[in-house]
């Protein structure tokens, strides 16, 4: 008789305090008893922007260590699922009633906290800046006119994943956007390594805006937390938002395609990014495989 494995799985929405918005993560708690080629088929069969392994840490350091998965790769870091994983540690009873602790990912330990509010924040890993891109070609990649774009040049950033940023004029602009991959291919030129496109606009809350990652194997992300903190960055860099010590503001995402959310950010007195956001669960489950 074949053997049959069981895995125990909890789905919650992330960067939302109301269920079926935000962005949806499937966080296997007991990752560690889940074989490591069945990590990536699994997280194409849950089919949402990422799927998370918690494991036991190899750092003294840090209470968990995760693996993270889209439908398509592997991630080195990734918001949403520290964040959701983070919850779901601590609704569980790991680490339950510790307001500081870090997770490990391949990009290296991330600070979590929990305020008052019950918003979890993460700390940005050390951000990168790279290339800059012509504003014709971007809007082109866009399906947008250069008329719709902001005068900074959209530019490549990251925190171990690359994003290119887009300001454009406002929120109609950024509803519009949908991007080209054959025009994208031209705009990046020789660089043929994936890249998101981030595409936003400022308000008065903080930013409007979209995520859109062919290249990473999802058509567009709800809310991207690894992004928010380079967001954060290009923006205050530019003059967009407000910045310096203590600095709050919120970017709004994933609103054009039914799944709000809200990522809040706050800048450090020692200057580093936080995003943070809430958490709620919706559904548990058992997945069930035979082997061959």
């Amino acid at each position: 008789m074949n053997e049959e494995r069981r895995y125990r799985y909890r789905v919650v929405d992330v960067f939302t305090e109301r269920a079926l918005e935000g962005n949806a993560l499937a966080v296997f708690p007991a990752g560690g008893d889940v074989e490591e080629r069945r990590m990536q088929p699994i997280a194409r069969e849950m089919n949402l922007s990422e799927t998370v392994f918690v494991l036991p840490s190899t750092r003294a350091d840090c209470a968990a260590r995760l693996r993270i998965f889209t439908p398509a790769q592997e991630l080195r870091f990734a918001g949403h699922p520290t964040v959701g994983a983070a919850w779901v540690l601590l609704e569980e009873g790991t680490g339950r009633g510790v307001e500081r602790f870090a997770l490990e990912e391949p990009v290296g330990p991330v600070a979590v906290r929990v305020d008052a509010e019950g918003l979890i924040w993460l700390t940005t890993p050390p951000i990168a800046f790279g290339a800059t891109y012509d504003v014709a070609a971007a809007a082109t990649a866009l399906g947008l006119g250069a008329g719709d774009l902001l005068g900074p040049e959209p530019q490549l950033a990251g925190a171990g994943n690359r994003m290119i940023f887009v300001a454009v004029k406002d929120r109609a602009a950024v509803d519009r956007a949908w991007l080209e991959p054959a025009a994208l291919r031209r705009m990046k030129g020789a660089d043929a390594e994936p890249a998101g496109v981030f595409v936003f606009t400022p308000t008065a809350e903080g930013a409007y805006s979209r995520m859109f990652a062919l290249e990473l194997g999802m058509v567009e992300d709800p809310a991207t937390g690894s992004a928010t903190g380079p967001l954060a960055a290009y923006m205050m860099r530019h003059g967009l938002a407000a910045g310096g010590a203590g600095a709050r503001w919120v970017s709004e995402q994933g609103t054009k395609m039914g799944r709000r959310s809200l990522l809040h950010v706050h800048v450090t007195a020692a200057g580093a990014i936080e995003v943070g956001g809430h958490v709620t669960p919706v559904a548990e489950g058992t997945m069930r495989l035979r082997e061959a």
